[in-house]
């Protein structure tokens, strides 16, 4: 299954489903109750693995 990479679309989801941009360096931190912490790296696209780990992290896969 592909997971979206870019990194735009990946955020709009995040905050669409109530997750929190609590700030980062060079990377955006995102978090919601009783999830883990969600690190999204600040470029473009992102590799496919790192979209997967994103997307098992927020719960968009299992």
């Amino acid at each position: 299954m592909q997971h979206e990479t870019n990194t735009s679309k990946i955020k709009a989801r995040l905050e669409r489903e109530g997750w929190e941009l609590v700030g980062g360096t060079k990377h955006d931190k995102y978090r919601k109750a009783g999830r883990p912490t969600i690190i999204v790296p600040r470029h473009r696209i992102v590799t496919p693995g790192v979209a997967q780990s994103i997307a098992k992290a927020a719960g968009w896969v299992n």
